[in-house]
């Protein structure tokens, strides 16, 4: 018998395109994990808007006084740009799938000592319309809650908060805009399941934080005791 020769093509980081070398790396490469900007600072004790000022720490940003926010606290891992906007995009638009769990670690490291999962109920990803979700052919808040419901052992809850109408993409549109869009566009099946429950919502960014507003409200309404709110990025 001939000897079998097996070629094996080395995997590349979609970003840099230095050689994959861990087996456990896909898609980026550690050094562009290791240059991912993470906040730092005080950031106001609900939104999570980012403070740059150690004075400000525990005090709420100027929105948050205006306007009261249907959820308790939200948090995100640093500012929608350089490396982490990119993986959030390959993550997104790319079919990169596998990224959800690394951007779900990420996620679950450096914000699960805020005390964002203590006492936590369940975990509910922010839901696509079902024609967004089959023509890109996953939801990946979908992933994000699962990969920091595996990571925490809070259950996940999917397909209780659904988008019941479809609605234009928010990326094009003014904050005034983005509420008028989204006004109705969620509803709550088997409403009992969450009745007097503590959520986390999760989504991948926070732009003018319009669609988690509509989704807390909307799980508030449906008898949620408590919601927070987790994304990976803020627009800043």
């Amino acid at each position: 018998m001939h000897p079998v020769t097996v070629t094996v093509f080395p995997s590349f980081c979609r970003l840099c395109g230095r050689t994959l070398e861990d087996p456990g790396q896909k898609i980026v490469c550690g050094h562009c994990l290791d240059r991912v900007e993470f906040h730092h600072g005080p950031v106001c004790p609900v939104c999570g808007r980012f403070y740059h000022q150690p004075a400000a720490s525990g005090h709420l940003c100027g929105h948050c006084l205006e306007r009261p926010e249907p959820f308790s606290r939200h948090r995100s891992l640093g500012p929608y740009a350089g490396r982490l906007k990119e993986i959030i995009l390959l993550f997104k638009y790319k079919e990169c799938e596998a990224l959800g769990r690394v951007l779900g670690q990420m996620a679950y490291d450096r914000l699960a000592t805020d005390g964002l999962f203590a006492g936590l109920d369940f975990i509910v990803p922010v839901p696509l319309h079902r024609k967004r979700e089959k023509r890109r052919g996953f939801n990946q808040a979908d992933l994000l809650g699962r990969a920091l419901s595996d990571l925490s052992g809070v259950p996940l809850l999917p397909r209780v908060l659904i988008k019941v109408r479809y609605t234009p993409a928010q990326v094009s549109l003014e904050a005034a805009e983005r509420e008028s869009n989204l006004r109705g566009a969620f509803g709550v099946r088997k409403a009992g399941r969450i009745d007097g429950r503590t959520i986390l919502l999760v989504d991948d960014v926070f732009t003018t934080g319009s669609t988690l507003r509509e989704c807390a409200a909307e799980l508030r309404r449906a008898g949620a005791r408590e919601v927070r709110a987790l994304t990976v990025a803020r627009a800043v």
